[in-house]
């Protein structure tokens, strides 16, 4: 009885191959998407498009007859945070918009 344990000094690690580390991505990049919408102008859509993202009326048009044609189109790139911001935004012009992840 009595006796006195120490502990060890050093941690030791078994000499393996090293397990990789994985590294945060940052939360880069999301996209807000506007979808086409039976109740809104096209000359609205583009309107929004040049007022809230200040868009130049020939880049507005263009996404504009993307979400008339294909159904959709990807409006702004950014954070996460931003991108909701945005989907909000559109919201409340009455646009029917989501939020993905840009892969």
């Amino acid at each position: 009885m009595g006796g006195v344990s120490v502990a060890p000094t050093e941690i030791e690690r078994p000499e393996s191959a090293e397990e990789p580390v994985e590294v945060p991505q940052p939360d880069v990049p999301w996209a807000t998407v506007v979808h086409n919408d039976p109740v809104n102008l096209m000359s609205y859509v583009t309107f929004v498009f040049q007022s809230y993202f200040g868009y130049p009326k020939e880049k507005a048009k263009k996404l504009m007859m993307d979400v008339h044609h294909k159904g959709r189109a990807v409006v702004s790139t950014g954070s996460r945070e931003e991108m909701e911001r945005d989907v909000q935004a559109m919201h409340g012009y009455g646009l029917w918009a989501t939020l993905q992840q840009d892969r």
